[in-house]
C-alpha cells in the first residue's frame, strides 16, 4: 500500500514516473531488480560426450597422432563409417568423466612410427586440456594417455574386407 502523504511517491498526473522521480533512478531501479550479476543466475551442465568430443578433436589435430581408439574400437568403426548416412566418431578412443567444475579425461591413441612418444603424449595432453578448458571452463584435473598402437610405414589402412565383389 502507498502512503500518499509522501510527495516522492505521488503519481503525476496521467500516470507516467513517479513525482520526485527521474529517470535516470527509474533506470537504476529496474537494473537493480534481476538480482545481480546474470551469471549467476542459473546453472550450466556440460555432458561427458561434450568433453569427449573437444578432447577428441584436440588430439587428433598434434602431429603424429595416427588415430584414436584401441584396435577393436577402429574395427568397429571402419565398419560403422562404411555405412551410409553414418559420420566419423570423434569421440572414439576419449572417455571423459565431468563433475561440476572438473573433468578428467583418458586417452587412447595410436602413434605414428620413428615419432618421440613422450614429445607426443605431451603435446597432446597440453592441447587437449587448453581446449577443453578454454572451451567448457572446467578444469582438467588429469588426462591419462594410453598409446594402443604403433602405425609402421608398411602397414597397410585397417579396413573391412569387402563382402561383395
Amino acid at each position: 500500500m502507498t502512503d500518499m502523504t509522501d510527495p516522492t511517491l505521488a503519481k503525476a498526473p496521467g500516470g507516467g514516473q513517479e513525482v520526485g522521480e527521474t529517470p535516470t533512478t527509474r533506470k537504476t531501479q529496474a537494473t537493480r531488480r534481476g538480482g545481480g550479476d546474470p551469471a549467476t543466475r542459473g546453472r550450466t551442465t556440460i555432458a561427458d560426450g561434450v568433453v569427449e568430443k573437444i578432447a577428441g578433436l584436440a588430439a587428433r589435430d598434434v602431429l603424429g597422432v595416427h588415430a584414436m581408439g584401441s584396435g577393436l574400437s577402429r574395427t568397429f568403426g571402419a565398419v560403422r563409417d562404411r555405412v551410409p548416412g553414418s559420420t566419423k566418431s570423434v569421440t572414439r578412443g576419449v572417455k571423459a568423466e565431468v563433475g561440476e567444475v572438473q573433468t578428467a579425461l583418458d586417452l587412447e591413441i595410436v602413434v605414428d612410427y620413428g615419432v618421440a612418444i613422450a614429445d607426443v603424449a605431451r603435446a597432446v595432453r597440453e592441447n587437449v586440456i587448453a581446449a577443453v578448458e578454454r572451451m567448457t571452463g572446467l578444469e582438467v584435473v588429469e588426462v591419462n594417455i594410453s598409446v594402443t598402437d604403433v602405425k609402421l610405414p608398411e602397414e597397410e589402412e585397417e579396413e573391412p574386407e569387402p563382402r561383395i565383389q
